[in-house]
């Protein structure tokens, strides 16, 4: 399979995903507690058996290591290309009803975050990037024309700095108290990624814990867009296979261009 012909299955995988999300955010659903007291409904489960199934069909031989199956115990042995499955990036944001939720998929290939999906499917937009195409954005659910998008040098006037809603923190705010910040916008979920992807804000400090299927896809969309995503304070780029790690992210700052 051609990395477009796997980018175009993983689009189309995010929104047959997205689409049942859908139908029970339209519906009154049960919340339940997973072990990290993180919350989980029905809609991450349906949406990853989705995608888990797509996947393996199309590129059977790369293992996927994702949200619902890891917190199952079902860790794969990964080497060094595998796929990353958010099946419900945000799942407060959609207990909540915001909208701002997201399905995300992604390659690692030796450590880095090489294509990416992210699809919103309350608001009807996919991000998505390789590292042949570029990033791209497609409006109305997936029907749109891709549209190139780009992240954007710092603006003289002071950038414009998004951050978590749900997980905004002290830390945060010192290190945006650091920075020439002209605006604030919060966001939900990955979408934080793709509004400094497509030049909409600057930077995102995320200074608090992540897992590695809530940042692939984004970060690989980023990064196509001419941003980059460090850990900080060091610096260095994020990477991905940290499995002395547990799979968790440290702390990061995710830049423009």
């Amino acid at each position: 399979m051609t990395d477009d012909s796997l980018l175009d299955e993983m689009i189309a995988l995010a929104l047959e995903a997205g689409a049942a999300t859908m139908r029970i955010y339209a519906e009154e659903f049960d919340v339940s507690v997973k072990a990290d007291a993180s919350p989980v409904t029905q809609a991450d489960e349906i949406a990853e058996a989705i995608i888990l199934k797509g996947l393996a069909a199309a590129a059977p031989s790369t293992p996927v290591l994702a949200e619902e199956s890891a917190a199952a115990g079902k860790i794969p042995a990964l080497g060094r290309r595998f796929f990353l499955v958010d099946p419900l990036d945000g799942t407060k944001e959609f207990v909540s009803k915001t909208g701002e939720f997201t399905v995300n998929i992604a390659l690692v290939e030796d450590g880095k975050p090489t294509m990416g999906v992210v699809y919103a499917p309350a608001l009807g937009r996919v991000y998505a990037a390789s590292q042949k195409a570029g990033a791209f954005r497609i409006d109305d659910e997936g029907r749109g024309e891709p549209k190139k998008i780009a992240a954007r040098p710092a603006p003289a006037s002071g950038l414009v700095a998004v951050a978590s809603r749900s997980h905004r923190n002290a830390e945060t705010d010192d290190f945006l108290s650091t920075l020439t910040v002209a605006d604030f916008a919060a966001a939900g979920s990955s979408l934080k990624f793709c509004l400094v992807a497509e030049g909409a804000a600057d930077v995102y400090p995320r200074l608090g814990r992540t897992m590695e299927w809530d940042t692939g896809a984004g970060q690989a969309v980023l990064e196509a867009a001419g941003g980059r995503v460090v850990v900080h304070p060091s610096g260095e780029a994020l990477g991905y296979g940290k499995k002395e790690r547990g799979f968790d992210n440290p702390h990061f700052i995710a830049w423009g261009a």
